[in-house]
């Protein structure tokens, strides 16, 4: 669907280092009977946060296991584990609680996240709060989903994803049918239940198991959808939530790829008109775009060498292209690249893909690529043919010259599923629910901000938070307006006025 929050960090690190749902849900929707969770026990991390030069040493994390029903519809058959990671409240004494984060994906691992020090930008939050994270069911240490091995993963993140002849529609059949396969062959048991009702069940039993009567909450991107789906399944039990980066979830899979295509189209602009005011650029915005594009569509027909040995395909340099759009700290990691690859480097745009697709410089994948699309699958029912593709193709073309071909075959990500996707997990309207603070960036590519507004209405007691900024998500950015008023709300209870505006920083 997108890059999880966490991912978008990754990005911007490199900045300077390279530089110098499915039918288990739908049948838990009915589940009456209660289930009990057993009693956490938290211990230290096994693989401890490693501070960055010249930041202080991390807070100390506990780590702990939580038994969940494998299906709600049978609470008391077979259990998974989802995996959790806390960093206890600095200012015991006036604790609130626990405030419990997902970082969307979908498939971002919470675990990894804060084992990489991403609870640091969450400080002031932790002085009251008990930070705590989860790997989702599938994710990471959660019963992960897992469908093929790296070498093909590598294979599939460097193949043609926009194919405009038959040879290439044919491989691209072929190798959808191959990675389904490996999902079903691999893990078959617990893909009909990843998808984001049990998800937000399972959210329900972590706020039970962690003591809490009502659930804090600070979502990210896809965290945003499970966020809302807790609140739509459990109102009662809604605390302070957080929804940022929000996503529309009643969006069928052909206008929400659409809708991501004219997003980063716009941000490809926004990059573009940056360029070309830095100092000695001599250039326009159109003609920035223009050089981008003609440089992806040269990797069609002819990948660019690579430090690595690896060559950089159009697949993959679109995606390095993308993975900085993410955060406007990246574009001048993109300026450098674009530069590279012009001159017949695509190192530094392949380092960008692999931090997207979560490669490891050793050649090793998370599950990001396995579970992302498990989850995204199990929670929409729609299918779609090729037929429908080229129906949408125009359309695409139209919102992102750039973007639009790959994007649009996106939806076919599901096509030949073994499992029904779960229509509930599209459900999100929380009557009765107390104020939901959902936030949009006004320059967002990968959920863009009309779906914010779309949220806040669709939850009923949406209070919409607007960033006029770049990058995805707002609370990352560091923007101080974003994080005075969402630290006043979780820390205070003082909720925006609903429609408040940041001005941001240009």
């Amino acid at each position: 669907m997108s890059a999880s929050i966490v991912t978008t960090g990754a990005i911007v690190l490199m900045v300077g280092a390279i530089t110098g749902s499915g039918q288990g849900g739908a049948a838990a929707a009915g589940t009456a009977e209660p289930y009990h969770p057993v009693p956490l026990t938290w211990a230290a991390c096994p693989t401890p946060p490693v501070a960055r030069p010249g930041e202080p040493q991390p807070q100390r994390l506990e780590c702990a296991k939580l038994m969940v029903p494998l299906d709600y519809a049978k609470p008391h058959g077979e259990t998974i584990q989802v995996a959790l990671v806390r960093v206890r409240a600095t200012d015991q004494p006036h604790r609130l609680g626990s405030l419990v984060f997902n970082f969307g994906g979908p498939g971002a691992s919470g675990v990894d996240a804060f084992t990489g020090g991403a609870a640091a930008q969450f400080a002031k939050l932790g002085t009251r709060y008990d930070l705590v994270s989860f790997d989702p069911r599938g994710v990471g240490r959660s019963s992960p989903v897992t469908c093929v091995d790296d070498n093909s993963k590598d294979a599939l993140t460097a193949m043609d994803a926009s194919p405009d002849d038959a040879g290439e529609r044919a491989a691209f059949r072929a190798a959808s049918k191959a990675f389904i396969e490996g999902c079903e062959k691999r893990s078959g048991k617990v893909l009909p239940y990843v998808g984001t009702v049990s998800a937000a069940r399972d959210l329900d039993v972590l706020r039970a198991a962690l003591g809490e009567r009502k659930l804090n909450y600070f979502g990210f991107s896809y965290g945003t959808w499970l966020g809302a789906g807790y609140a739509h399944l459990f109102p009662a039990n809604v605390g302070r939530v957080v929804l940022d980066g929000a996503v529309d979830t009643k969006l069928d899979p052909v206008p929400f790829f659409l809708g991501q295509a004219a997003g980063f189209q716009r941000a490809l602009g926004d990059y573009s008109r940056w360029a070309a005011q830095q100092q000695g650029a001599k250039t326009t915005k159109d003609a920035v775009t223009a050089k981008i594009a003609a440089l992806l569509d040269g990797l069609d027909g002819k990948p660019l060498a690579t430090d690595s040995g690896r060559e950089l395909t159009q697949r993959l340099g679109e995606a390095g292209v993308l993975a900085a759009l993410y955060s406007k700290a990246a574009w001048p990691l993109l300026a450098q690249a674009i530069e590279r690859a012009t001159a017949g480097d695509g190192t530094i745009l392949l380092a960008l893909a692999d931090a997207l697709f979560q490669r490891s410089p050793d050649g090793h994948y998370t599950n990001y690529l396995d579970v992302s699309g498990a989850i995204y699958c199990a929670s929409t029912p729609q299918r779609y043919t090729e037929r429908d593709i080229a129906k949408a193709l125009p359309a695409f073309k139209k919102a992102s010259p750039v973007f639009g071909p790959t994007l649009a075959w996106r939806p076919m990500s599901c096509t030949g599923w073994p499992v029904e996707g779960d229509e509930n997990a599209h459900r999100v309207d929380a009557p009765g629910a107390p104020p939901i603070v959902v936030i949009g960036n006004t320059g967002d590519p990968a959920t863009p901000y009309s779906w914010a507004p779309a949220l806040a209405k669709q939850l009923g007691s949406g209070v919409l938070l607007t960033l006029k900024g770049e990058g995805h998500g707002a609370y990352p950015t560091g923007d101080a307006c974003i994080q005075r008023a969402v630290d006043g709300y979780l820390l205070n209870g003082a909720v925006p006025a609903n429609g408040t505006t940041c001005p941001g920083t240009h």
